[in-house]
């Protein structure tokens, strides 16, 4: 049973901080009309918080007749969050203040040893930025690693990854958590994705969107009414699986969906090939299309009229007030432009669809706004039931230039 007294506390500061990390820079005296509570209380508060270094003074009020009140802001680099992005082929790690700027990033080539080696690597990696970085690595407070496949809660493996062996059969989030010392959180890559564009992009304006990944697999993260919908089993938005493309009663289809064997990396190189003869890369097929070559666009409208028709079963079902497609083959406008028509065909409604903002940058956007909020809670919300603390997101195009 919690005591009351430190219940009453923990929502104080809570309703505090949140204050001060919304709104600030500002006032006590705002702070104050803001939560409800008396001026001493925030006062007090806010005096303790700038003395554990958590908060600062960054000037005084303007335009006031009288006496210009002392405005505060969140310290930013009080602590750190780490965000890792684990793919097949690269791992990315953006190390990020208390607004969510990025202050050092690094990315390598994944390890194809698999297993603990990508713990171990991501532990390094992270390590090692912030040594190259010249910053205090006792700074960083929480991590979230987004990984291409679906993480068990309870065993800790990451299912239905085949891109990664052998992190399936190992407690990812435990390991690495051995390894750093620090809180890990492991997530759905494609889901960190959907909360990263609606964090930095359409928070307050579309709180249900879909995010459609379409590359070397598809998949899709589902935000309703601004939170995360992940299934039973964590496997929601699992859309390469819809029974549609290639024959879904294949044995196939069980490990590579039907709808995944027509629309991603590999149906789109093999149906070249099948075409023409000829072996071409997605990015070559792409450019070959936009050169002219008819059997390309063929390919290219083939995929986009698998992809219409994976936005409408979702559009049926959930209704979403946009479908953002990203992912490495679907953030390319050419085949965006290809789906739009298609789903007008085969819809009876509009459907808003619109490419990335943020590109191979929205998984590690979503971490970022996860490992922010978990910190948060840690550090002022402790112990209070329900406790959330939204952390405004930093300008799409200043964050896109910190990770460039």
């Amino acid at each position: 049973m919690l005591d009351q007294s430190n219940l009453s506390r923990r929502m104080t500061l809570s309703s505090v901080v949140q204050a001060i990390t919304t709104y600030g820079p500002i006032s006590r005296a705002s702070v104050a009309k803001m939560t409800g509570l008396s001026k001493q209380t925030v006062s007090e508060v806010v005096l303790s918080l700038e003395k554990d270094g958590w908060v600062q003074t960054v000037g005084r009020t303007e335009g006031n007749v009288g006496r210009r009140a002392v405005v505060y802001e969140i310290v930013p680099e009080a602590a750190l969050v780490a965000s890792v992005d684990l793919g097949g082929t690269k791992v990315r790690v953006a190390l990020c203040d208390l607004t969510g700027k990025v202050v050092a990033e690094m990315v390598e080539p994944t390890t194809q040893s698999g297993g603990e080696a990508v713990v171990d690597q991501i532990g390094r990696l992270i390590l090692e930025t912030a040594t190259v970085h010249s910053i205090d690595q006792d700074k960083i407070q929480v991590v979230v690693v987004g990984v291409p496949g679906v993480p068990e809660a309870i065993t800790g493996h990451v299912k239905m990854a085949p891109n990664i062996k052998g992190i399936d059969t190992i407690n990812f989030p435990a390991l690495l958590h051995e390894r750093l010392g620090v809180e890990v959180l492991v997530e759905n890559d494609v889901n960190l994705a959907a909360l990263g564009e609606h964090w930095m992009t359409h928070q307050g304006d579309k709180d249900d969107l879909v995010y459609l990944s379409i590359g070397t697999g598809i998949g899709a993260g589902i935000v309703i009414g601004g939170k995360l919908v992940r299934g039973a089993s964590g496997a929601a938005g699992e859309v390469g699986f819809l029974p549609f493309g290639a024959d879904p009663f294949e044995a196939e289809s069980k490990t590579t969906g039907a709808l995944e064997r027509v629309s991603a990396t590999q149906a789109i190189t093999s149906h070249y090939f099948e075409l023409t003869g000829t072996a071409k890369n997605v990015p070559d097929v792409f450019e070959a299309a936009l050169a002219g070559d008819q059997d390309a666009k063929q390919v290219l409208e083939s995929v986009a009229s698998y992809v219409a028709r994976a936005v409408a079963a979702i559009a049926s079902v959930i209704d979403p007030a946009c479908v953002i497609i990203g992912g490495s083959i679907g953030a390319r406008e050419e085949l965006v432009s290809l789906i739009k028509p298609e789903i007008d065909r085969c819809f009876p409604r509009s459907i808003p669809v619109e490419p990335s903002i943020l590109g191979n940058h929205a998984a590690l956007a979503g971490g970022t706004s996860v490992a922010l909020s978990r910190l948060h809670i840690a550090l002022f919300s402790g112990g209070l039931p329900g406790a959330k603390i939204v952390v405004p997101p930093p300008q799409v195009k200043t964050y896109l230039e910190d990770v460039s």
